[in-house]
């Protein structure tokens, strides 16, 4: 499902092969089946495009026409989605604050076009991959703000999530006004506040397909999406939930803690235990995966990913699924949290917090407390200018520290050229303002995090939708971001603790056992089984574009690799990212380019 447009609506453009108008008399256009209401004023020269699936009502819909749209109109609605206005001097998008639902620009023909597909927009112009932002999310994706608005496709930008952008229709400069700023929010109850919007992003799910499928991994996220779904489906309704496992092997605490939920919900869930062969193990056929708009989160699970799909597309009948993704990211505490606690002094919370994390990562409470009070004194500006002097700094691993922008190992295997293309983004990024001015740090850098899982979220449902399947994150919906990051400093859940706000948001749904969870199941021996099993075809893609790129050496990586096979404790996290990244480049250059046309489409209202 793709949509998108020109800022001139005059004149005549052209548009993906297949594509068509989205409604009667509009220049935005639609490739695929995905959910688009439209509205327009009385004289029809002002019109309203809900692109994605929204809550709002028919009303509402057409009160937007005649009226000048709300500030908060990108999260006023459960779902994912974006809003466009047209009218005779040009364009203006609404953009969601989660970049759930991403839109790109690029400058075409002394106008703008707009898409929620970076790819698409880079077939129209011809635009080479974005070498820079490639080396970004090999080697630092623990620092999305390196990105920017940078897409894998030079020339093509990604628009700023939670604002309002118009297009002039001459072409003329773009004007961005930030319209979402997640300031604390003393009104209510945050727990009550996420059950509220939770449930209602789940409802509109059902809403739409009351035989959706749902995953229940056991885990706090995919178990209360399960159990939200299943109770908002009619009373004769039953949830299809679905269970992975290894095959020959029902002993985990995953599948326990899932068949916990099953059985205490048994009248409204039918379970499903799904398992998984040799044939699923981790870094299976990752060159198998389709072209995406940037390398794809589940690339390297992806044997597993679409085996569990297609299974419920023949099985189950399955056309929607949803997950819990996203909740990691949206509902734990980064450690900069500790940085805000000394900033607010809250020290005594400080020091308790501390020590919860201390115990729980088996380190010394002291030297988090330092990192917390040097963050504390430190702006991201600040923390920038330092990120362009120190990455690539050999040997250094921030993992647990309290920091800005947490450094990863950085790899022997890359080039000289990879750390420079760092130094100038981090760079670029100490040039840019700052959109959210004077938020706490940790509040700072989770909505950093959240859009950039959001927005890769977008290439696994682009996966998911090569399976026929509709694949929706209810976490990642900007409604619950929104509640999620509003939350005061005073009512914010613990660094150390496992998820408490979901836990009381979903009292009396989930099994005690279930709502106790402290821990999540690990994945790390399929991994490293994986890389065993699959290791010729990996060092196959060590010599690939990513070398011809100077960004890795072969030999170095090939190294790498026969070692983590072997069992040699080194981070993955690079390693994968790397591997992800080359089969993302093999698929882009390998599948066809979208096709533009500029022969006339009817509008199926036409």
């Amino acid at each position: 499902m793709i949509f998108g447009g020109f800022s001139n609506p005059h004149n005549p453009h052209p548009r993906p092969a297949g594509a068509k108008p989205v409604a009667a008399r509009t220049t935005t256009w639609r490739l695929g089946d995905g959910a688009a209401r439209s509205a327009s004023n009385d004289s029809g020269r002002r019109r309203i495009l809900i692109l994605g699936l929204c809550g709002a009502t028919s009303f509402e819909m057409q009160c937007l026409a005649g009226s000048k749209l709300p500030g908060d109109i990108g999260w006023r609605w459960p779902g994912s989605y974006a809003v466009v206005e047209e009218a005779e001097d040009g364009v203006a998008l609404h953009t969601d604050p989660a970049a759930a639902r991403p839109v790109y620009l690029t400058a075409y023909r002394g106008g703008w076009a707009w898409c929620t597909s970076a790819r698409a927009l880079a077939s129209l112009i011809g635009a080479p991959v974005d070498t820079q932002r490639l080396a970004c999310s090999v080697f630092l994706p623990s620092a999305p703000a390196l990105a920017g608005s940078r897409t894998f496709f030079t020339g093509v930008e990604q628009l700023p999530p939670g604002s309002r952008i118009e297009l002039p229709a001459d072409g003329s400069s773009p004007r961005c006004t930030t319209l979402w700023r997640p300031d604390a929010d003393s009104a209510g109850s945050p727990v009550q506040r996420l059950r509220t919007a939770l449930t209602a992003t789940v409802a509109l799910r059902v809403a739409a397909d009351p035989a959706l499928s749902c995953d229940l991994s056991g885990g706090l996220d995919s178990t209360s999406v399960a159990v939200l779904a299943a109770h908002a489906l009619p009373p004769s309704g039953r949830l299809n939930a679905v269970t992975i496992h290894p095959e020959g092997d029902t002993s985990g605490a995953d599948l326990h803690y899932a068949l916990l939920t099953a059985e205490a919900h048994e009248g409204r869930i039918a379970h499903h235990l799904l398992p998984m062969a040799a044939e699923h193990l981790p870094y299976t056929r990752i060159t198998a995966v389709p072209a995406t708009d940037e390398p794809a989160p589940s690339t390297l699970t992806q044997a597993r990913l679409t085996g569990q799909l297609r299974w419920m597309r023949t099985n189950l009948g399955s056309h929607t699924h949803l997950t819990g993704d996203g909740g990691d990211s949206v509902l734990f505490q980064p450690p900069l949290h500790l940085a805000d606690l000394i900033r607010h002094r809250r020290w005594k919370r400080a020091a308790n917090e501390a020590f919860g994390w201390a115990r729980l990562r088996h380190h010394k409470v002291l030297p988090f407390l330092v990192d917390a009070t040097r963050a504390a004194r430190a702006s991201r500006r600040q923390a920038l200018a330092n990120l362009a002097r120190t990455v690539g700094t050999p040997g250094r691993n921030d993992h647990g520290r309290v920091r800005w922008f947490p450094l990863l190992p950085f790899p022997a295997w890359a080039e000289p050229a990879a750390r420079r293309l760092l130094a100038q983004a981090a760079r670029e990024a100490v040039a840019a303002p700052d959109t959210l001015p004077g938020l706490d740090n940790s509040v700072r850098v989770l909505v950093d995090e959240i859009r950039e899982v959001a927005r890769t979220a977008a290439a696994d449902a682009e996966l998911a939708a090569s399976c026929g399947i509709d694949l929706h994150n209810p976490f990642l919906d900007a409604t619950v971001m929104d509640t999620v990051m509003r939350t005061p400093i005073d009512q914010r859940a613990p660094l150390h603790a496992y998820k408490p706000q979901l836990s009381q948001a979903m009292a009396g749904l989930l099994p005690p056992a279930v709502a106790a969870r402290t821990t999540k199941g690990s994945f790390d021996a399929d991994h490293y089984a994986g890389l065993r099993a699959n290791l010729t075809g990996l060092l196959a893609l060590t010599d690939g574009h990513l070398a011809g790129l100077r960004l890795i050496s072969p030999a170095s990586l090939g190294r790498a690799l026969r070692g983590a096979a072997a069992g040699i404790p080194i981070p993955l996290a690079t390693l994968e990212q790397a591997m992800a990244a080359e089969a993302w480049l093999l698929a882009h250059h390998r599948d066809p380019a979208p096709v533009w046309t500029s022969e006339p489409a009817r509008s199926t209202h036409d």
